[in-house]
C-alpha cells in the first residue's frame, strides 16, 4: 500500500489541472456563438451519454485487463485531443466529434481514475483523498476563471487554446503513475467479469435505486451550474465581463469538498446528505423565480458548493459497494445504469429549458427532490453497521 501512496500527489496534481479550463464560465455562451442552440447542447450532451454508455463495457474490460495505469495515459490522451477539436470547432458537427472523444476520455477513466485513488489512500483514508482532489480541481478551475475574467474576457478561442495546453500536461502526468493491479487479477479478467458485475448490480435493488438518486442530483447541478447559470445571469442584467468575475464564486464553492469528510462524521451520512439535498432543490427552486443578480449568483453558488460538499462522500459509496476484485468493470457497471439515466434527464432538461427557464428550473428542483428521496431511501435499508 505504501507504494501505491506515491500516486496521490500525481493525482492530485492530475486534478488540479483538469479544473483548468478557462472557458468554463462561458461554456454555453461559447457554442451559441458558433452557432448552436440550447436544445442543440442539451442534445450533444444526451448522445455523449449514450457514446459514453456504448463505450463502457469495452473499457471496463480493457481497464481491469491491460492495468489502470495504462488505461490512465490512454484516456488523458484522448481528453487532451477532445480539447484540441474544441478549440477549432465551428459546427455541430465539430462539437459533436469533440463530444465523441470527450465520452471514450470519460469512459476510459470511469472507474479508473476512483479506483487508483480509492487503492492508493486506502478505503480509510479515500473520502479525504476525494475531497482534496475535488478541493484541487476547482481550485484550478478558479484559477482559470481568474485568468479568464481579468485577461481574456470576450476572448473565447484563447480561453479554449489555454485549455487544451492544460490538458496536455495533465496527459503528461499521467506517464509517472504507478500501477495497482496486480498481472494475476488482470489476467483473470474477461467480458463476463463484466456482464457478472451488471448482474450483481441489477439485483441490489438499494443500490440502483442510490444510482438512480444520484444521476438526478447530478445532471441538475450541471444543469444549472454549467449550461444554465449564464442564461440565468444574463436574463438578471449581467454583462459578459460580469459573468466572467462572478463565475470565480463557483470554484471557490467547489473547494468546501475538503471539508466533506469532517461535517460526514460530525452530522452523520444520512442526515448530512439530506440537508445537501434539500438546501440545492430550494436554491434550483428560487432561480425558477426571475429575480436580481444578486439572488441569481447566490443560488448557483450555493448549488456548486452542495455539490462539491457532497460529492466525496457519494464516491466513497459507490466504491463501498464494490465486491468484485475487478474493480473499474463493477464501477463502469455502475455508470452504464447512470448514463442511461443522464441520457434520458440531459435531453429532456435541455428541451424545457430552450423553451422557459423558469420551467427548466422547476424542473431541477424536482430532481433534487428525487436525489433526496432515493439517498433516504438508500440509508434506511442499508444495514446499521453500513
Amino acid at each position: 500500500m505504501q507504494k501505491y501512496r506515491r500516486n496521490l500527489p500525481i493525482l492530485y496534481l492530475i486534478s488540479l489541472f483538469d479544473g483548468m479550463c478557462f472557458y468554463a464560465s462561458i461554456a454555453s455562451l461559447y457554442r451559441q456563438a458558433a452557432g448552436l442552440n440550447l436544445a442543440q447542447i442539451a442534445l450533444i450532451e444526451a448522445i455523449s451519454f449514450l457514446m459514453s454508455l456504448a463505450l463502457e463495457l469495452p473499457w471496463g474490460v480493457v481497464a481491469d485487463r491491460i492495468g489502470y495505469r495504462k488505461t490512465m495515459i490512454l484516456s488523458c490522451g484522448v481528453f487532451f485531443a477532445s480539447k484540441l477539436v474544441f478549440w477549432r470547432a465551428n459546427s455541430f458537427g465539430d462539437f459533436l466529434l469533440e463530444r465523441f472523444l470527450l465520452s471514450t476520455a470519460v469512459a476510459g477513466l470511469s472507474g479508473v481514475n476512483e479506483s487508483m485513488l480509492y487503492l492508493s489512500a486506502g478505503e480509510e483514508h479515500s473520502q479525504r483523498a476525494f475531497g482534496v482532489c475535488s478541493a484541487l480541481g476547482q481550485a484550478g478551475l478558479l484559477f482559470s476563471a481568474v485568468v479568464y475574467a481579468r485577461f481574456m474576457s470576450g476572448q473565447y478561442r484563447l480561453a479554449a487554446l489555454c485549455t487544451a495546453v492544460s490538458y496536455g500536461i495533465l496527459f503528461l502526468l499521467s506517464f509517472f503513475l504507478v500501477e495497482v493491479r496486480g498481472e494475476e487479477q488482470r489476467q483473470r479478467t474477461n467480458l463476463n467479469s463484466f456482464l457478472d458485475c451488471l448482474r450483481d448490480t441489477l439485483g441490489k435493488r438499494k443500490l440502483l435505486v442510490f444510482l438512480l438518486g444520484f444521476t438526478m442530483y447530478d445532471i441538475a447541478v450541471a444543469t444549472t451550474v454549467t449550461w444554465l447559470s449564464q442564461n440565468l445571469y444574463l436574463r438578471a442584467g449581467m454583462t459578459d465581463a460580469g459573468i466572467g468575475w462572478v463565475y470565480l464564486l463557483v470554484p471557490l464553492a467547489g473547494m468546501m469538498g475538503a471539508m466533506s469528510e469532517r461535517l460526514t462524521r460530525k452530522l452523520g451520512e444520512g442526515r448530512f446528505g439530506a440537508l445537501v439535498f434539500a438546501f440545492s432543490g430550494i436554491a434550483c427552486a428560487l432561480l425558477a423565480l426571475p429575480g436580481s443578480a444578486a439572488l441569481a449568483v447566490s443560488c448557483v453558488t450555493l448549488v456548486a458548493g452542495g455539490n462539491a460538499l457532497i460529492g466525496p462522500l457519494l464516491a466513497q459509496i459507490q466504491n463501498r459497494e464494490v465486491t468484485a476484485d475487478d474493480r473499474a468493470t463493477q464501477l463502469s457497471a455502475f455508470t452504464m445504469i447512470q448514463d442511461v439515466t443522464a441520457a434520458c434527464a440531459s435531453a429532456a432538461y435541455g428541451r424545457v429549458a430552450d423553451a422557459s427557464l423558469t420551467a427548466a428550473m422547476l424542473t431541477c428542483a424536482a430532481a433534487c427532490g428525487v436525489g433526496w428521496i432515493c439517498f433516504a431511501v438508500y440509508k434506511r435499508r442499508k444495514a446499521p453497521s453500513a
